[in-house]
């Protein structure tokens, strides 16, 4: 399924693909003020046997950029995926309400690494992978405080539950990362330099190293 979203033109002629349905990748990737397409990836999500949570993530970000790549061969295309590390058990997107209220019942007081996994694939480049960490230390909390929480964000398509950019942020006690947007679902930073170095700089004259 592809969705044309609306943006500022690009100052290239690269075609530029985010191989994502997340509505919070595209408005992150908004921010860069670039000329994409959106295409929903096809791809199995199902965890592998013995695969830890960093695994996956790395896994499903590039299954996802090369699911689209395959009938785009001529652009560049950004795959995400981002899992929530408890302990070294991935947590994924709780879908009901139960799921959420008991997926931050066992994080309460904890230390939970969210990692978010990028793969931008070029025609003119070799596969660009990058892993940006988020740790985030949560407050403890009681059930009816968390069960409140819940009903008023309903956070059912959020990995772990807590989204920092609402309420969420409420629930975490300290949080430490490499990049602002990381968390929320694409580190622009190392976007902007991974784009760059694929021919598609969101500023003109950008150089990175």
């Amino acid at each position: 399924q592809r969705q044309m979203c609306i943006r500022d033109s690009t100052m290239t002629n690269i075609p530029l693909i985010l191989a994502s349905s997340s509505r919070y990748r595209r408005e992150l990737l908004d921010r860069l003020g670039l000329a994409y397409t959106c295409v929903s990836p096809e791809v199995d999500e199902t965890p592998l046997a013995g695969e830890s949570p960093v695994q996956l993530c790395a896994r499903l970000a590039r299954l996802k950029a090369e699911a689209v790549a395959k009938t785009n061969p001529h652009a560049v295309v950004i795959g995400s995926d981002q899992v929530c590390d408890l302990d070294g058990q991935a947590l994924g997107k709780p879908h009901t309400f139960e799921k959420a209220v008991a997926q931050l019942m066992s994080m309460q007081g904890k230390r939970v690494v969210f990692h978010t996994a990028v793969c931008v694939l070029s025609p003119v480049l070799p596969p660009q992978e990058t892993i940006s960490d988020t740790v985030i230390t949560m407050r403890a909390l009681t059930e009816e405080t968390l069960r409140d929480y819940v009903e008023r964000e309903k956070p059912f398509d959020c990995a772990g539950s807590a989204k920092i950019e609402r309420l969420g942020i409420a629930l975490m006690e300290s949080v430490s990362s490499d990049d602002p947007t990381s968390l929320i679902g694409l580190p622009l930073m190392r976007v902007t330099t991974m784009l760059t170095l694929a021919g598609i700089p969101p500023v003109k004259g950008l150089t990175v190293n």
